[in-house]
């Protein structure tokens, strides 16, 4: 069944009522998926509401659905979270799409060292909406009902802050232990991708001292765009997720 999202407060419909998809998620129910009245489809909050319903109206203006069946599915604990660093090109984009797909739960664009791609305040902004409608894409086409939300950009300092309080997993090729061989604990886990030129050693430096801990995906060197998806499926399956 499709699945679209709409604002929390449209989504206050129980069994019985409607809810009425308008704007972009209307047009791209009737134009795009081509939905039709009497058509199964799923609606969500992107934050754990999920409906299931049938189409009464369909138009590029408004898709009314009339709700059958109304649930909330629980957020996922330990919750799993990419630092992305920042690449040229669309690949930080692709990693984000793939992450989303994957399950992960919270992205953090990363502002590393060796980054090509440099944000200032107002490119910043600008990514993050990009990389959020990214991830807002790739849960619908995932069928999921929660979409991670993509933070504001960090600083290496900051990713080591949360060391602290979160499991800070850098992949790093030259590390001597696999990802595969790391025991979840309770604690959030915070995967770190470095750029196309790697992590610079200064950085890993501070991670370590932190208190992070460094894991290798295999024998070979992934893209930056796949490190996290890859990683992700590793302690998916750890977790139990999958």
């Amino acid at each position: 069944m499709p699945l679209h999202f709409v604002a929390p407060e449209a989504t206050s419909a129980d069994v019985g009522g409607t809810v009425t998809l308008t704007g972009s998620e209307a047009k791209h129910a009737a134009t795009v998926r081509r939905v039709r009245t009497g058509e199964a489809v799923t609606v969500g909050d992107g934050a754990g509401v999920w409906l299931e319903g049938t189409c009464e109206e369909v138009s590029p203006g408004a898709v009314v659905v009339r709700v059958t069946a109304r649930s909330h599915v629980a957020a996922a604990t330990p919750r799993v979270i990419l630092a992305q660093a920042l690449a040229k090109g669309d690949r930080d984009e692709l990693a984000v799409q793939a992450a989303t797909e994957l399950g992960v739960d919270e992205i953090i664009p990363w502002q590393a060292a060796r980054s090509i791609s440099r944000w200032d305040a107002a490119k910043a902004a600008r990514g993050r909406e990009r990389w959020q409608t990214i991830a807002r894409e790739a849960a619908k086409q995932a069928h999921r009902p929660w979409v991670p939300v993509v933070s504001d950009p960090v600083s290496t300092a900051a990713i080591a802050g949360r060391a602290g309080t979160e499991l800070v997993v850098v992949l790093e090729p030259t590390a001597h232990e696999p990802l595969s061989a790391l025991t979840p604990s309770e604690r959030d886990l915070l995967l770190v991708v470095g750029p196309e030129g790697g992590i610079a050693p200064e950085e890993l430096t501070t991670l370590e001292q932190a208190g992070a801990t460094l894991r290798r995906l295999g024998e070979s060197v992934l893209r930056t765009s796949t490190a996290g998806p890859a990683a992700i499926a590793v302690v998916s399956t750890a977790l139990g997720r999958w």
